[in-house]
């Protein structure tokens, strides 16, 4: 008995040596099917998914979209933020609110950001959803996938949770340190157009205070009941579209004799092909209202199968066209904080 005992405790040591030393050889490929990435450029993968990363970094793998099909279904690859998990103490939108009511616009927006980097957001704000869309220029076939947070920003929990506008000078500061940039009009058409959840505008009788932290629970109250009302599970990774105006990139952010740059907004579609809110550059950068939205794209694309930047795509005089209908945005940013 003792030496069966012995051979069994060998073997169990030799079995732990080969996995850590298996472990330190792939230290860098780690896969997690139960938790979100901490670093989504090297460990996200798809739900499910059991694999080398070298396959899902292979953009006809990572989408299910394809050109006579244009169904994302909650099983099709996911992308995190870099946003590490919520913490346990965190606290939920309505003491948020209450925490931010008050503030002046610089203070409330160092509040959000500290918040969100924290990890204080619910999960529909961490995944980004990939858009697979087949485009033919000058007879010239493009598979095109870029990927989008499935909502617009939020904080708080799953359950408690608050929509919140900010500036684009923050939304910009924070979409670089998470390696993100904002939508294009084109890509906030081709959003609605495939978002499984089309959800109708909630606008609110303008007023002084329709920039205020009141206002701003007042709107996600009302989407949240709207959501409530459709029986949407938040916990699937649906795309979800309508709800909000988006912040966008575009040649008119800057302006003659202007370093500072409006903040440009579009959106809030009733349907197809008819926003409430066509191009604007009315608003100085520093505005933010309640029916502002912040949606992230990542900054990684695929064009025809390579890799490449959106910022390098939107500066190039041949494929701009493909994201943006402008062509193309020589400044594809907002001035950071």
């Amino acid at each position: 008995m003792n030496q069966l005992f012995k051979a069994i405790t060998i073997l169990i040591v030799l079995f732990n040596c080969s996995c850590k030393q298996n472990i330190e050889k792939g230290k860098d490929l780690l896969l997690w099917c139960d938790k979100p990435a901490t670093d989504w450029m090297k460990e996200a993968l798809p739900i499910g998914y059991i694999g080398g990363l070298e396959n899902y970094f292979q953009p006809n793998v990572t989408s299910s979209f394809s050109s006579d099909s244009w169904n994302i279904t909650a099983g099709d690859t996911l992308r995190f933020l870099d946003i590490p998990e919520r913490p346990a103490e965190a606290v939920g939108g309505s003491v948020l609110v209450k925490q931010h009511t008050g503030l002046s616009r610089a203070d409330r927006e160092k509040a959000v950001f500290g918040e969100i980097l924290s990890g204080n957001v619910p999960a529909f704000t961490r995944r980004l959803r990939p858009v697979k869309i087949i485009e033919t220029v000058d007879a010239k076939s493009y598979e095109i996938i870029f990927y989008i947070t499935a909502d617009y920003l939020a904080i708080g929990s799953d359950l408690d949770y608050l929509y919140i506008p900010m500036t684009p000078s923050m939304g910009q500061y924070l979409a670089d340190q998470l390696h993100c940039s904002f939508p294009t009009k084109k890509i906030v058409d081709l959003i609605y157009t495939y978002a499984e959840i089309k959800l109708a505008p909630q606008p609110i009788p303008p007023s002084d205070s329709m920039t205020s932290v009141p206002v701003f629970r007042q709107h996600s109250d009302s989407i949240k009941q709207q959501i409530f009302d459709l029986g949407i599970d938040r916990s699937v990774d649906q795309l979800i579209a309508g709800h909000k105006k988006d912040i966008i990139i575009s040649n008119k952010i800057y302006q003659a004799n202007d370093s500072s740059g409006r903040v440009v907004i579009y959106g809030w579609h009733l349907s197809e092909k008819h926003p409430i809110q066509p191009v604007y550059n009315g608003h100085i950068a520093s505005y933010a209202d309640y029916s502002h939205g912040v949606r992230l794209m990542a900054k990684q694309v695929f064009i025809n199968g390579a890799s490449m930047q959106i910022d390098d795509v939107l500066r190039d005089p041949k494929l701009s066209i493909l994201f943006s209908h402008e062509g193309v945005i020589s400044k594809p940013y907002y001035p950071s904080k």
